[in-house]
């Protein structure tokens, strides 16, 4: 019922823009995606499926054959296209078997790689979808690339390669596997990854390691990388393994509460706060320890356990029942935002997301609790008269609205609630792996060899 509300405002106002605004009921672009539209057609279509609305799905799916335009200009986000638009594309043509969706999502991937036309194959965040120039993002310190960014293109891209009877994308594969060459053969500070790599000298540019924006998907990816090769990927299973042993070693943290948290490390200080992104951590960390010897997977599961607890904390310390953006360990307050600018939630959906992760590796009753306290909350405070609003302070009871319906709400925090009430064959972790836009791809279709 959320997923056919929010759909159907966007219909209504905003459909061909990227996303809704559902208080002044237009549509906004942004400039994210370089001329891409219907951002929010493309990461709705898997979820419309699954959730069984098929009047929608069709309605998207039309809006994709007639309507989505990929001969644009404009400047995109090569990891925010990759992983909203492939992804989204790939997804749906795997659910589906229906050919526009994997024509557009080779078509599309083809125009990302200039991108990786760089001294060392790292390619650069900003691509120029018309001219194929690329660039380094503005605020990114020294023209570096981001850790995040250019690790997280391995699962779309291994899928375009292998669909595409083109010499190309097919070269595509090399120039991704690439990067874990660069990354494996760069000095890395205690075992840990900094967010921010020159795609010149293939050298870090500061030494900033964070599990949560600008880091965390680079780790998701090598476990999905492992699991989605059916396990054959052991490159990626080592780098994950010695990753998280780092992780566990340099940046886990107790609170003197009680609570445990991963911290970001700043040229070896420890920052005590984890963002709303770092809380995708729990779920990844128990996905993961299913494939651990015993001492380690009980190990891990207890750390994931104990993450996805503290995130749960920085939800239900709030008067809204939502969590903030960032919320930090020190000064006396645990798991709460201290900053006026970390106070607010734009529909994300990374605890949602643990939740989903814990629930079927654990069947414990706690996060459907836990996640039905989400859906409640969500729509006492985020839903207005058409659509769903981010909010701009979790800690008021009467909060005001952002006016926008992020296009990652339909995407992934309604179609990870909506798995954590279903069966556990609907998208079975044994079948599938999520995107960390959480569009499912199929786990081995093929005898991949790392």
């Amino acid at each position: 019922q959320m997923m056919k509300f929010a759909w159907d405002n966007y219909k209504q106002y905003a459909l061909g823009k990227n996303e809704l605004r559902p208080l002044t009921k237009n549509g906004h672009i942004g400039n994210m995606f370089g001329g891409l539209r219907g951002a929010t057609v493309i990461d709705a279509l898997d979820t419309l499926y699954i959730m069984e609305l098929e009047e929608e799905f069709q309605e998207a799916k039309q809006w994709v054959e007639k309507s989505f335009d990929l001969n644009v200009n404009g400047e995109a986000s090569l990891f925010e296209v990759n992983i909203r638009y492939i992804g989204g594309l790939l997804a749906a043509y795997y659910l589906t078997g229906e050919e526009v969706f994997k024509s557009k999502a080779l078509e599309l991937g083809e125009k990302l790689l200039p991108a990786f036309n760089t001294p060392t194959g790292i390619p650069r965040g900003v691509i120029n979808l018309g001219s194929g120039m690329s660039w380094s993002w503005g605020w990114a310190s020294a023209g570096s690339s981001i850790l995040a960014e250019f690790g997280t293109l391995h699962l779309e891209f291994l899928h375009l390669s292998e669909l595409s009877g083109n010499p190309v994308l097919s070269l595509s594969l090399p120039q991704v596997m690439n990067i874990r060459r660069v990354l494996s053969r760069v000095e890395k500070p205690q075992g840990l990854y900094p967010n921010f790599l020159s795609p010149v000298t293939g050298s870090w540019v500061q030494h900033h390691v964070s599990i949560g924006g600008l880091g965390d998907s680079f780790y998701e990816y090598l476990i999905k990388s492992w699991l989605m090769s059916d396990k054959k990927d052991s490159e990626a299973k080592k780098m994950y393994d010695d990753a998280l042993e780092a992780i566990e070693k340099h940046l886990v943290k107790k609170s003197a509460g009680g609570l445990t948290y991963i911290a970001e490390w700043r040229g070896g200080i420890l920052d005590h706060k984890m963002g709303h992104l770092a809380c995708f951590s729990g779920g990844m960390i128990a996905l993961g320890a299913q494939h651990a010897a015993q001492s380690r997977r009980q190990r891990h599961m207890e750390l994931a356990a104990e993450i996805t607890s503290t995130c749960h904390e920085s939800y239900t310390r709030s008067d809204t029942k939502l969590g903030p953006e960032a919320f930090r360990f020190d000064a006396g307050s645990e798991a709460m935002a201290t900053r006026l600018s970390e106070r607010y939630y734009i529909l994300r959906p990374e605890v949602v997301e643990s939740y989903m992760y814990l629930w079927r590796l654990t069947h414990d009753p706690k996060y459907r609790h836990w996640g039905w306290e989400v859906v409640q909350a969500l729509e006492k405070h985020c839903r207005v008269e058409a659509g769903f609003s981010g909010i701009r302070d979790v800690y008021t009871t009467s909060p005001s609205h952002d006016n926008m319906q992020q296009s990652f709400f339909l995407a992934e925090t309604l179609k990870y609630l909506y798995l954590l009430f279903c069966e556990d064959d609907v998208l079975s972790l044994e079948d599938w792996v999520f995107n960390t836009e959480a569009h499912p791809l199929p786990i081995n279709h093929t005898d991949f060899k790392a």
